[in-house]
């Protein structure tokens, strides 16, 4: 499909710097079935779910995976060194993230890079590595000079919050963007980005929707840098999408089986969530247990398994997030959808407001 097809009008003042407080008094658009639009709060979530239904969040922590340093290179004439940073986005080995890395002309293979100088967790206060690869779109692989935990401490210790870019253009990373850009129940470390549909719940929100009888289950999706990637294609086909490491155990497929059984349904909290709940489910429906890496990357015209309500964030024009958002509930459904938001001033993308989406009964396109 044409990308230009996905690609609206949003004004710059949309995108929210900061998040609601507290975190559920966020604004939630409610698209129902027939695409009729209603103005809620975060906070009236309840009011539209079942005793039964279930919410599947991803419980995925981010991690401080932004670093700073230099790049150094033997030539003839002496070292060469050069300040360059890295995001990573995909561990590969204990040793080895896949990053992006800026400026990008600056690497080559076989570079040595230096991160920091006063980390505690070196041996001599430095976070070094090799670049073992260098591929399309300013993408490397660094392999480190430490591995496993003693790894996972030394980036905790000298790297920071990798803030969205249309956040970090705007202002610098602080200290309540620690709190801020991470989910009251994340668990598992491996996200260079949050599950931002999961920002705006609060421990008081969790225990209401429990009292409702709605059942809360995990799944576990390490967000890369690669969802802020543009679509530079025209046409969604020439797209290539990042993959991402993600888990369903077998206990939560067998209980979201069994919900589907009983007539509920089935409400992913964020597209991270939702992306890989399809990918662990057959053609049949059924969900199944998975670990892996996906890369699935969904458009109007795919045929959703398992996943009957979602709730996301607004997303930016051109964007995958806001293709998979059409294919849910339809392409002119959320434009008209995205229209209203505009009109009526909810705030865009990761710190921004909510919107909570049915799954379209046919093909709106």
């Amino acid at each position: 499909m044409r990308v230009d097809l996905f690609d609206f009008d949003l004004p710059e003042d949309r995108i929210a710097l900061r998040p609601a407080s507290p975190r559920d008094s966020a604004r939630l658009l409610r698209v129902n079935p027939q695409g009729e639009l209603s103005d809620h709060t975060v906070r009236n979530l309840v009011g539209f779910l079942r005793p039964g239904d279930a919410l599947v969040f991803n419980d995925t922590r981010v991690i401080p995976a932004q670093l700073e340093g230099t790049r150094h290179r033997q030539t003839p004439d002496g070292e060469a060194v050069s300040d360059i940073s890295a995001t990573l986005h995909m561990r590969v080995a204990d040793d080895c993230w896949k990053a992006f890395v800026r400026p990008a002309k600056r690497i080559r293979a076989g570079d040595r890079f230096s991160f920091g100088k006063d980390n505690e967790a070196c041996f001599d206060g430095t976070l070094t590595g090799v670049i073992e690869s260098r591929g399309e779109g300013g993408e490397a692989t660094l392999k480190f000079d430490f591995s496993g935990p003693e790894l996972d401490r030394a980036i905790a210790a000298e790297g920071h919050v990798p803030l969205p870019p249309y956040i970090a253009s705007k202002r610098p990373e602080d200290g309540r963007d620690l709190a801020d850009y991470q989910t009251v129940y994340a668990r598992h470390d491996g996200a260079v980005a949050a599950p931002t549909a999961g920002l705006h719940f609060t421990e008081d929100l969790l225990e209401e929707l429990e009292r409702h009888g709605v059942e809360r289950h995990f799944v576990t999706l390490h967000v890369g840098a690669g969802t802020f990637l543009p679509v530079k294609a025209d046409d969604t086909e020439n797209h290539v999408m990042h993959a991402e490491i993600g888990e369903v155990s077998d206990s939560v497929a067998e209980a979201l089986n069994a919900v589907r059984r009983r007539g509920g349904r089935i409400v992913s909290v964020g597209t991270t969530s939702l992306r890989l709940l399809e990918t662990a489910a057959g053609e049949d429906g059924v969900l199944r247990p998975w670990r892996g890496a996906t890369d699935i990357f969904i458009t109007p015209g795919y045929q959703f398994r398992c996943v009957d309500m979602l709730m996301t964030n607004f997303h930016l024009p051109r964007s995958t997030l806001f293709m998979l958002v059409s294919a849910f509930s339809g392409r002119d459904t959320m434009l008209a959808a995205y229209r209203h938001a505009i009109d009526n001033g909810y705030r865009f993308y990761s710190y921004g407001d909510s919107s909570l989406l049915s799954r379209a009964e046919q093909d709106h396109d």
